[in-house]
């Protein structure tokens, strides 16, 4: 096929059309509909019925039929204050539970999956696995991003390790720098969601006493993340940490805190919310969730 003869005019009228489509901004392709879960402080450990019920809520999560889950932190409990033996077990624990889940999982690290860094594990800062470092050498990186049918995820590490030897909220400034690199990537109108262990928006204090660490519960530098979000397609900042189900919208990102897998600790409801974990939908371009619970009864009620 021969193609057209073109004039100059309007060679040069093509040629204008094109650079002014090239200089328009990159908008990214709508996302497909998927599902996914965010199953959130589990919590296991031998003790309180915590395998069967974690096992519960696998069980009941793969009857989702999700693309994938987010772990949004506190695998274990606890990994802070103890010898490594223990530590050990317990991950052990929590990876023949998740087996049952049947799914890829992306994992956030929490404070409770921490080893070591409390005085009473007797554990040196020079234990290989000191740290963070045995949360990574189960799981990989503890801060990073993926895509999922047009929808880009960050997940955040929220745990700052002190030197008291404690722990408090803080993205520290090399994950700052990485967020604010990959964000700067992203195309606009990319849809975006982030997972954070620690919340980094929530109103917690407004209707419930704080416990004696407080500080654990507010960001150290959350402003300084928060910040970054500003311009970008942010549908959702998921958190875990406090047990309760709660949504907070902030200079127009939700801040979806979940519920938990272990309720009050393996010791009933908290503060009304149930055992069980979060099932997000995207569609249309938006992001909405449901909770749902596993079914788990307490062996030991402590309802507060």
């Amino acid at each position: 096929m021969s193609r057209p003869n073109l004039d100059r005019r309007q060679f040069l009228s093509l040629a204008a059309a094109s650079a002014a489509a090239t200089a328009l901004p990159a908008f990214a392709a709508p996302a497909a509909s998927f599902e996914f879960l965010y199953i959130t402080d589990c919590h296991i450990q031998p003790e309180l019925d915590a395998v069967h019920g974690t096992d519960m809520a696998m069980r009941r999560a793969r009857e989702i039929h999700a693309d994938f889950a987010i772990q949004g932190g506190d695998h274990v409990f606890d990994a802070l204050a103890v010898p490594a033996s223990r530590a050990s077990s317990l991950y052990d624990l929590y990876a023949k539970t998740e087996q049952d889940l049947g799914l890829k999982v992306h994992h956030t690290i929490g404070n409770h999956d921490v080893f070591g860094i409390y005085p009473a594990s007797g554990t040196p800062p020079t234990d290989p696995l000191y740290g963070k470092k045995m949360f990574a050498d189960r799981f990989g990186p503890t801060w990073y991003s993926f895509d999922h049918k047009g929808v880009h995820f960050i997940v955040l590490d929220s745990i700052g390790i002190t030197a008291d030897h404690n722990y408090e909220a803080r993205i520290d400034a090399d994950q700052l720098a990485w967020l604010a690199a990959d964000l700067a990537k992203q195309s606009a109108g990319s849809p975006i969601i982030v997972s954070t262990h620690i919340p980094l928006v929530t109103a917690l204090s407004s209707y419930t006493v704080q416990p004696p660490n407080a500080k654990n519960y507010g960001f150290v530098n959350g402003p300084a993340a928060i910040k970054l979000f500003e311009g970008h397609n942010v549908l959702a900042v998921l958190q875990g940490h406090t047990h309760v189900n709660e949504r907070v919208e902030w200079h127009g990102v939700p801040y979806i805190t979940s519920g938990a897998v272990c309720g009050n600790w393996w010791k009933g409801t908290r503060m009304g919310t149930p055992e069980g974990f979060t099932v997000v939908t995207i569609a249309n371009g938006k992001l909405t969730t449901r909770y749902e619970t596993s079914g788990f009864k307490t062996i030991a009620p402590d309802n507060t």
